[in-house]
This record gives C-alpha cells, structure tokens and sequence, in this order.
C-alpha cells in the first residue's frame, strides 16, 4: 500500500490546493486503459451474442455495456422474446 501512495503522491506538493487534482491525474496514469477497453469489448459483444439469442440484441448489448459479464446473466435470465402473432392472409 506505501508503494502505491508514494506512486500516487511523487511529485505533488501536498500543500498545495490542487493536490487532489494531481494524486487523481497519478492515480489514473497507473491503470491499464488497453486492457480495460479490449475486455469491454467482448462483454458487449457476448452479450449482443446472448441478447441475440434470446431475441433481445439491443438489451444484450446495454446490459453487457454497464454491467459487463453480470449483465449476461441479467440477459439469460429474462424471458425470451415472444414471436409476434403471425400477419392476416392478404385476399
């Protein structure tokens, strides 16, 4: 944990007013921002998959998109999609 702080506070003037601004900019240099992004991307796109398969594709993605491998089970758990009735017999 000191090894984290001493990250996040080298070279911040703790005096300073804006020492929370520079300890957040630090602490945000230290996330792996690659990674991050290429692992949301295939949770939107399994849960466009398992959204598709339960005739929901546009729920799969959203739910994938904000709640990542969590919103597949919130898919997988909702009711399939009923096939609209069929259209009358045009005379």
């Amino acid at each position: 944990m000191e090894e984290l702080l001493a990250k996040a506070t080298q070279g911040v003037d703790m005096d300073a007013p804006d020492a929370f601004v520079h300890i957040f900019i630090n602490l945000m240099a230290m996330i792996p921002w690659t990674a991050l992004f290429w692992w949301n991307l295939v949770f939107v796109a399994v849960g466009a998959l398992l959204g598709w398969w339960r005739g929901k594709l546009l729920s799969g993605v959203i739910w994938a998109l904000v709640l990542g491998p969590i919103g597949w089970i919130v898919v997988l758990l909702t009711p399939k999609s009923a096939k609209p009735p069929p259209l009358p017999r045009s005379r």
